[in-house]
């Protein structure tokens, strides 16, 4: 679908239904920032039977190193509404397997997913947000382009208490 030096990012298959259950159900892979202590939902396989994981409000792709072709991780957006239809904003989240984490790999799937979403829509604004205590999150979203906007107290329950997250965004206009 898209691709960078060193990561592309493509839609899941049947063939990858196994590798995705098995990252959605282990505590290790999602890390300690996207585990919110639910039950694993729907299987994968069943899913991706219906189709790629992608449709005009959301979207789901594999991160896969391009030097062996290896999946990485999901990223994964969608719509937010900040008021009609041409204030819609995309809003993603990504998931590295832990031996692909601090090498980059989310630097460049980040960005890959901003340009995606800016290249096939005409969205404004794509934005993410992180857990305040998740700096390296924070510190791939601005190497890849986007700016912190502040923090939204509250606003995730996880482990058992309600967090705070960093907003973050870029604007169609600005550098990536």
């Amino acid at each position: 679908m898209t691709a960078s030096p060193r990561v592309r990012l493509r839609p899941a298959t049947l063939a990858d239904a196994e590798l995705l259950d098995e990252w959605a159900a282990s505590p290790e892979t999602r890390g300690e920032f996207n585990d919110f202590g639910e039950p694993q939902g729907r299987p994968f396989r069943e899913m991706l039977a219906e189709g790629p994981l992608l449709d005009e409000n959301h979207g789901e792709l594999l991160v896969e190193r391009i030097e062996d072709d290896r999946p990485i991780g999901t990223i994964g957006w969608h719509a937010v509404m900040n008021g009609p239809l041409k204030s819609r904003c995309w809003n993603f989240g990504i998931s590295l397997i832990p031996d692909a984490r601090g090498q980059g790999y989310g630097v460049e799937a980040q960005r890959l997913v901003a340009d995606h979403l800016f290249a096939t829509t005409d969205a404004n604004r794509v934005e993410a947000s992180t857990d305040v205590d998740n700096r390296a999150e924070q510190r791939a979203l601005e190497k890849a382009g986007f700016t912190r906007e502040g923090v939204l107290r509250g606003a995730q329950f996880r482990a058992g208490a309600y967090h705070d997250l960093v907003v973050y965004a870029r604007l169609r206009n600005d550098p990536a």
